[in-house]
Order: C-alpha cells, then sequence, then structure tokens
C-alpha cells in the first residue's frame, strides 16, 4: 500500500532504480532502452559523469538561496549562455521550474508588457487547436489538447484558437507544401480580424508540435508568415519549445531552421536533462525594458527561480552538448532513424505518417492507410505497454487526428544515440506493434 497520490492509480508502476546511458532498470532488473527520453526530458541519456559532478559541486559550495535576496554564478552564467543561443545579447531570461511555470510565466510577461505600452484590452493570448502549453490554468487556457482540459473548461479561459499546421492530414492534394503553409498561417489573419488585434496580446504555438499530434514541425513558409501577420498586427509571438527546443530538433532553438526568432520563446525538459527541474523564458530585452520604465518590476515569482543547483545542471548540459558536438550526433542520428522507421513500417498497414525534425519524432497510426482514417485512441496506451514489455519505452499519444479519435507514438530518445541503439529500438518496437492487435484494439 503506497502513500504516492499516482498519475493513474489503477495502474502498476516498475520502480525504476537505475539509469545508466541510454537504459533504465528497474527493481526487478528489467532493462528497457530509453526510446522517448521520459517526455523529451532525458537529452543526455542517465548518469552522465560531467553534470553529476557539476551538481556536486554546485551543492557543497551553494545549493540555494532564495533570488528575493541574491544572485547566483550559474544563473548569470546561464542566462549569458540562453542570450547568446537565442540570438540577442541583451536578451533578458527569466527562470522557472518547468514547462508550465515557463508558459504561464510568458503569459504574464505579455500582459503586464501592454500594460506598460498603455494597452489594456490586449489581454488574450490566440493558439492552435491540439496544442499543448502546460497543466497551470494560465498555459491550459492556451492548449488545444482536448483531453486535458475537459474536466478543467469552467476554470479556463476561452481564448481563440485556431486549426495546427499539420500537412498530414490537411494539406490538400493539389497544393504545395508552401502554398499549404501560407494557408495555414492565414488562419491567423482571421482570427485577429475576427477578434480585434487590439484584444490579442500574443500568439503561441509549439514549433514543433509534440505531444498531442506527435512531432508536427510547420510546413514550408509557415512560421516566416506567422511572425509577418504577429508583426503587422502588433502581436507578440510566443514559440512554446518546452519539448522541441534544447538541442532536439538538432539546432539549439527549433525556430533557427525556420528563420525566424521569436518575441518569447519557453524551453524546459532537455534544458536541465532531467538532471534538475528547470525551465526558461526567453524575452527580447525591449519586453524587459518596457515593463521595468513602467513599473520598475515584474509582478511574478516562484520560490525555486534561478536555483543554483539547477542553474548549474542546465549549464553542464549546455557544455556537453558543445564538447561532444551532440547536435551533430542528433541530425546524424535523426537520419538513420527516420530511415530505419520507414524501411520498417513504411508499408505497415495502420502506419500512415511518420515525421518530426531532429529527435523529435512522431508515428501517426491509422485504421486505414488510403483513407488516413484514425486510429482507436485506446490502442496508444496497449503499445506503451507491449513496448515496456519488451524493454522499450516510447511515449504514446491519442486524439491526434481530430483532439479525440486517432493515435500516435512519440520518439525522442537521448542524443547520445549509437546505430545500433537505433537498431534496438526499430527491433523492439516492431515486436511491441505485434503484440497489439491494431485491427480491434
Amino acid at each position: 500500500m503506497s502513500n504516492v497520490f499516482y498519475r493513474d492509480p489503477r495502474h502498476y508502476y516498475p520502480q525504476a532504480t537505475r539509469g545508466e546511458g541510454v537504459y533504465l532498470y528497474d527493481a526487478a532488473g528489467h532493462r528497457y532502452l530509453d526510446g522517448s527520453g521520459g517526455a523529451a526530458v532525458s537529452c543526455l541519456g542517465h548518469g552522465h559523469p560531467a553534470i553529476i559532478r557539476a551538481i556536486q559541486h554546485q551543492v557543497a559550495e551553494l545549493a540555494y538561496a532564495h533570488t528575493a535576496f541574491f544572485t547566483n554564478a550559474p544563473q548569470e552564467k546561464l542566462a549569458a549562455r540562453l542570450a547568446q543561443r537565442y540570438g540577442e545579447d541583451d536578451a533578458k531570461v527569466y527562470f522557472v521550474s518547468g514547462g508550465s511555470e515557463a508558459n504561464e510565466t510568458a503569459i504574464k510577461l505579455v500582459r503586464q508588457y501592454w500594460l506598460a505600452r498603455g494597452k489594456p484590452d490586449k489581454t488574450m493570448i490566440a493558439s492552435r487547436l491540439y496544442s499543448y502549453h502546460g497543466n497551470t490554468l494560465g498555459a491550459l487556457s492556451a492548449s488545444g489538447n482536448v483531453g486535458r482540459r475537459g474536466l478543467f473548461g469552467p476554470l479556463l479561459h476561452d481564448w481563440p484558437r485556431i486549426e495546427p499546421c499539420y500537412a498530414y492530414r490537411h494539406r490538400r492534394e493539389n497544393e504545395t507544401e508552401e502554398d499549404y503553409g501560407r494557408r495555414a498561417a492565414n488562419a491567423l489573419e482571421d482570427a485577429i480580424l475576427e477578434h480585434g488585434a487590439d484584444r490579442i496580446g500574443a500568439f503561441i504555438a509549439e514549433t514543433v508540435v509534440g505531444a498531442t499530434l506527435g512531432a508536427v514541425p510547420g510546413a514550408a513558409g509557415y512560421f516566416r508568415h506567422i511572425r509577418d501577420i504577429c508583426d503587422r498586427h502588433d502581436i507578440l509571438l510566443i514559440l512554446d519549445e518546452v519539448m522541441a527546443g534544447a538541442g532536439r530538433a538538432g539546432t539549439y532553438f527549433a525556430f533557427e531552421q525556420d528563420g525566424i526568432r521569436p518575441d518569447l520563446v519557453t524551453i524546459a525538459k532537455g534544458l536541465g536533462g532531467g538532471y534538475q527541474p528547470i525551465g526558461a523564458v526567453v524575452a527580447q530585452s525591449a519586453i524587459h525594458d518596457e515593463i521595468v520604465e513602467a513599473f520598475g518590476h515584474f509582478e511574478h515569482g516562484h520560490t525555486y527561480i534561478g536555483h543554483a543547483t539547477a542553474c548549474a545542471a542546465a549549464m553542464a548540459v549546455s557544455d556537453v552538448l558543445d564538447d561532444e558536438e551532440l547536435l551533430t550526433n542528433v541530425q546524424r542520428i535523426s537520419a538513420l532513424l527516420v530511415e530505419g522507421l520507414k524501411d520498417a513500417f513504411g508499408e505497415h498497414p495502420n502506419v500512415g505518417d511518420v515525421r518530426g525534425r531532429g529527435l523529435l519524432l512522431g508515428i501517426e497510426l491509422v485504421a486505414d492507410r488510403a483513407t488516413k482514417g484514425p486510429m482507436r485512441p485506446a490502442v496508444a496506451p496497449l503499445i506503451k505497454e507491449a513496448a515496456m514489455t519488451e524493454g522499450l519505452i516510447i511515449y504514446p499519444g491519442s486524439g491526434s487526428a481530430d483532439g479525440t479519435a486517432g493515435a500516435h507514438i512519440l520518439l525522442a530518445p537521448p542524443f547520445i544515440y549509437s546505430p545500433d541503439n537505433v537498431d534496438e529500438l526499430i527491433e523492439k518496437l516492431g515486436r511491441a506493434l505485434a503484440r497489439v492487435d491494431l485491427g480491434s484494439a
């Protein structure tokens, strides 16, 4: 009898006891290949000695000092590193403990920024259907995940949401990728005209949609059009890279591949690699300066912002990415994994699409390949359990077709994968799929 309030009290969870490289071990001695980094978190795998040393050193020197009284060296160094990666030396970085807090903080920054600008009616945060930005009430208000919003609807803001850029299901047969990207972006223009630019403060989107749709990147040119629309209507652009950022897409920020820079970007998960809980908002310096000039401070805060040990761990993760040239490995392993998945499952009767960017990849399951008829959502957790039986960790998702129907598998392995790990993942995933009756599940 456990006193833990589990995510699902009806489910049996094996006890994880050890992590080593790309593997996790449970109390019964079973070994699991990490194919999803948990939820795209463990970018360096498990037990990396450089991160362990950094944490040990920081705890021995200074574990924590409240940032209402002090700053600390790891926070200062990490902020400078993130500003550099963002591409603006004067950018400001607000540290939090995770992705939901990061997006909640971004929403509050938008609010206080427009108050500072003398535009108090710009209170709406436009977003996309089938998105997920976190479980705090503000972040959930900006999310389009039907299942996670369901119970809490009366507590949430009813903000505008547009269709996602989702080429597999929404691109027309006679449409080029560029034409589709432009049409999908124009949905934001329509929403602005409907609700009024004077009422919309920001548009938030995942650069690569993660858990809800299963690794869906924007079509060619999509985010350039979105950036232009936001600029023309004086609306801030927030890119949520909680899952896709910190190198997972093959560049440190996924938006680098789209040729734009957002006004605010949120990251977490791979920022600390699972070694410490940490997230961040990187903001253009102009946003910071407007707020400080008008109010003197940002009206927000959490106990653990700028936590010294968490920042030290994240700084060590960032160093390892560079020292071990892991962004290059992300791109190399991504190419091998995509090719291997398409070779193994490209003709599978229930695999409709293999997609993603870098090591954030998705496999959309369908009932019928020809019609793209959605798979029953109940299939996703069955595949997860079958994969665990085979010694593989994957991240399942449902509702990918229309918010309710559909199922997919999300893969987000550690950046330290080798070609042999790719082969092992594909072999075990094949055995897991064979264990589930996809036709009747």
